[in-house]
């Protein structure tokens, strides 16, 4: 990397300083009464914004307090409706599992009344 020599680089700076300091300069001061009077509308402006935050403040408060009596009205209502309800008999795998020996032993009763008087097994290959 190349060094910059010391002079050149206190010379840009005080160019920058120079220039900074005439633009500074040559803005006219501005006159009191207009200063008064942004200061007032600065203030009033902030009395507004200070009593529309309080007001949505306390907007917010009330709307939390409303959420949170209506959530917990909401919990009461889950609980008591899970106390009513009746606690299911059997599972759903053994909904499945009933179901199954239940048609097991219909067809087997079928099957029985079906079959008939026969003597022997092989009677229905003659």
């Amino acid at each position: 990397m190349r060094s910059i020599p010391l002079s050149l680089l206190v010379t840009v700076l005080l160019t920058c300083a120079s220039a900074q300091a005439e633009e500074e300069f040559a803005q006219p001061p501005a006159p009191a009464a207009s200063v008064d009077n942004q200061s007032q509308e600065l203030e009033q402006r902030l009395a507004q914004s200070e009593q529309l935050r309080n007001e949505q403040q306390a907007s917010s408060a009330v709307q939390l307090q409303r959420l949170r009596q209506e959530n917990q009205r909401l919990r009461m209502q889950l609980k008591e409706s899970q106390a009513q309800a009746r606690p299911q008999l059997l599972s759903e795998e053994q909904t499945w599992f009933a179901l199954g020996a239940a048609l097991s032993l219909v067809s087997m009763v079928l099957g029985a009344l079906l079959r008939g008087r026969r003597k022997t097994r092989r009677e229905w290959i003659n």
